[in-house]
């Protein structure tokens, strides 16, 4: 496995760290006044999903692990496991749902996803970055409102309140980001 300096891990970077694997959530690069720069790194442990924050000076060293990806259907969900089939072998796995955290409502029937595996153990899931979503609740559309800035709430399908121009109406469809879970564009 590769080793890389600390202060080039990256957020998603995932590390070989203490003797676990571990996704970088959040990266700070820090310069004291006083002593030498840092990157304050949040990581999150991907076989148990705690939680560690590290410093990594620019002289440490970390082993830099590669997962192998796989785009993979979903198929289904049954007693808080998500079901997946690969589309080229048509085996199926299955996951927790809570590997997917809070951006589990935006998984929708027969979505294709990454998988990422260490070996032969699926580790991670990654959704498609814009999904596309229904607007069931929202204020009504304001004629002359100019869309300086102002957001209003909305419901979508799944269940999930997010941010909107005016323009948007009800029963619209929109382009979710799922990364920041934020309004993209119009369908």
């Amino acid at each position: 496995m590769p080793k890389i300096n600390g202060n080039e891990i990256r957020p998603g970077a995932v590390l070989d760290h203490n003797g676990g694997l571990w996704a970088a959530v959040k990266v700070d690069h820090v310069k004291p006044g006083k002593g030498g720069a840092f990157a304050q790194v949040e990581l999150r442990n991907l076989r148990n999903g705690s939680k560690l924050n590290e410093r990594f000076r620019s002289a440490d060293k970390v082993e830099r692990v590669r997962l192998e990806q796989k785009d993979q259907q979903f198929l289904y969900e049954s007693d808080g496991m998500l079901v997946f089939m690969d589309n080229e072998t048509f085996e199926q796995i299955e996951l927790p749902a809570e590997i997917l955290g809070d951006r589990r409502p935006f998984l929708q029937d027969g979505m294709t996803i990454q998988i990422e595996y260490y070996e032969s153990e699926a580790l991670n899931a990654t959704l498609p970055q814009k999904v596309v979503c229904k607007i069931v609740e929202t204020e009504p559309v304001v004629k002359g409102q100019t869309a300086a800035n102002s957001f209003k709430p909305a419901i979508l399908d799944n269940g999930v309140k997010v941010m909107v121009p005016p323009f948007v109406g009800q029963d619209e469809d929109i382009v979710v980001n799922t990364e920041t879970m934020e309004y993209a564009e119009r369908a």
